[in-house]
């Protein structure tokens, strides 16, 4: 447990350098509240405001094109203005010791008619030394609890840890993030989002900072997208058509790619062709895949990302166990069509009654399927083979026990799994564990297993063991 939020305002009032704006829309002057009532305010606060009113909003930040008020542009121009305002007024006047900040936030907090998602942005432009170029942390929370005047206590309890933090400890991921939730708990507030940059942050990967979210359980999952940005998950897969495909991706393989075209093509000829423009493909790799005796190599991680990206797919990592508990996470969001694109042993996984024994959420095989495949979710089975002189693997003749026959019968004949017919037969016996030995052990060939883009960037950036290009 770390210091509370009192003492945190304290010893920022007490430091007489730190010195700037609260800028908080939404759910009160909660975060301002916790350095008035520490004392010593005078030596941090040059001002503080709250402006409710959207036209009084919209006359100091101008409007958003898409007519929100609680969304990532609306939190950026609040940072930009209050911390130019402050530096253009107060540099001459101020001593060269001071460093500059401006807090803002805004927040879709409870309201009397409680409807609507309760989350916000939160950020804070600051200088880490005098007279430096600004640097900025900017998260996203979805805030939990069940009235109004509780949010408003999370959120001043995660805006005076965001503050301390940004000042503190911008060199130290796993301090920095777990100091937000200080004096909170996951079922009251969650960030699924966090972005920093600037000079504070100088050799600090925001990848990895949203990687410690989710290895700490602080959400149930984050988004990059292709050019390694981290996305807020609820705003991209709002309303979308969602294509999914789990892997580890150790390297992602031809095979990978194959499958991901593959879902692509039958997820389409699904739906009206309206909606087949309304798609977003998924690769995703869960926590568990990332853990090696117990511990995340960051490095590996990042190779992952960066070779999806350089493939141009976003990723998505994630804490979800199961597949039902995966598609939990995107029914939550999308609100649309889901498939799931998977190998036939996978599906067999699933089906496997001895995996159920002991779940600790009691739901069992039947549960778990009535999970993945409700409301509006299908899966696509792509066909396994082990090695080229093995029989092909699909859904007539994987190995389910007799009596759920009749369990993979009705999800057949409802057309909630299908199989994928229009594969590439020369790609179905390449395994990535098998290629990522070949790597390791330096052997000749492997490049022909993997896209040209991926078998690049290993070779250049020395990825997973292999030996770099001179």
């Amino acid at each position: 447990m770390g210091l509370g939020q009192r003492q945190k305002a304290l010893e920022i009032n007490l430091n007489h350098s730190i010195y700037g704006t609260f800028a908080e829309i939404g759910a009160g002057q909660e975060v301002a509240r916790h350095f008035f009532r520490a004392g010593g305010a005078a030596g941090t606060i040059a001002k503080s405001i709250s402006a409710y009113d959207m036209t009084m909003s919209d006359a100091i930040y101008g409007k958003e094109k898409t007519g929100r008020y609680v969304c990532e542009e609306r939190l950026h121009k609040m940072l930009d203005i209050e911390y130019d305002m402050l530096v253009t007024r107060l540099t001459e006047v101020r001593s060269n010791e001071t460093r500059f900040f401006a807090f803002a936030d805004t927040v879709s907090a409870k309201s009397f008619k409680g409807t609507g998602e309760n989350h916000g942005w939160i950020g804070v432009k600051f200088q880490h030394k005098p007279k430096s170029k600004p640097s900025q942390v900017i998260i996203h929370v979805s805030m939990l609890d069940a009235e109004n005047i509780q949010q408003q206590e999370a959120l001043g309890y995660i805006g005076v840890n965001l503050i301390y933090a940004a000042f503190y400890m911008a060199q130290d991921s796993e301090a920095f993030v777990a100091s937000l939730m200080d004096g909170l708990t996951t079922s009251r507030i969650q960030i699924d989002m966090i972005s920093v940059s600037g000079e504070a942050f100088k050799g600090v990967d925001s990848r990895l900072l949203c990687l410690e979210l989710v290895k700490n359980k602080l959400c149930e999952a984050v988004i990059f997208d292709v050019d390694g940005h981290v996305l807020q998950a609820s705003e991209v897969l709002y309303k979308k058509n969602v294509l999914v495909v789990r892997g580890g991706y150790r390297p992602p393989t031809n095979l990978s790619l194959d499958m991901l075209e593959c879902g692509l093509r039958k997820f389409k000829l699904s739906m009206d062709t309206s909606e087949r423009e309304n798609i977003i493909v998924i690769p995703e790799i869960s926590m568990s895949t990332l853990l090696d005796r117990g511990v995340v190599d960051n490095e590996d991680f990042l190779a992952r990302v960066d070779l999806l990206s350089a493939l141009g797919q976003k990723v998505l990592i994630s804490n979800s166990e199961t597949y039902s508990d995966l598609n939990m996470f995107f029914t939550k969001y999308a609100k649309k069509k889901i498939a799931f694109v998977m190998a036939s042993y996978n599906l067999e996984e699933i089906l496997n009654k001895t995996r159920y024994e002991g779940n600790r959420c009691g739901l069992g095989l039947i549960g778990s399927v009535g999970r993945l495949v409700e409301p509006n979710t299908k899966l696509y089975i792509y066909p396994a083979r082990d090695s080229l002189d093995s029989a092909i693997q699909t859904i007539e003749s994987m190995n389910v026990s007799d009596d759920l026959a009749f369990l993979l019968l009705y999800l057949k004949e409802n057309q909630l799994i299908e199989d994928i017919l229009d594969y590439n037969p020369e790609v179905i016996s390449i395994w990535s564990r098998r290629v990522l030995k070949m790597i390791q052990d330096g052997a000749l060939g492997w490049e022909k297993f993997v896209p040209a883009s991926v078998a690049k960037t290993v070779k250049a950036k020395c990825l997973f063991g292999a030996k770099c290009e001179i």
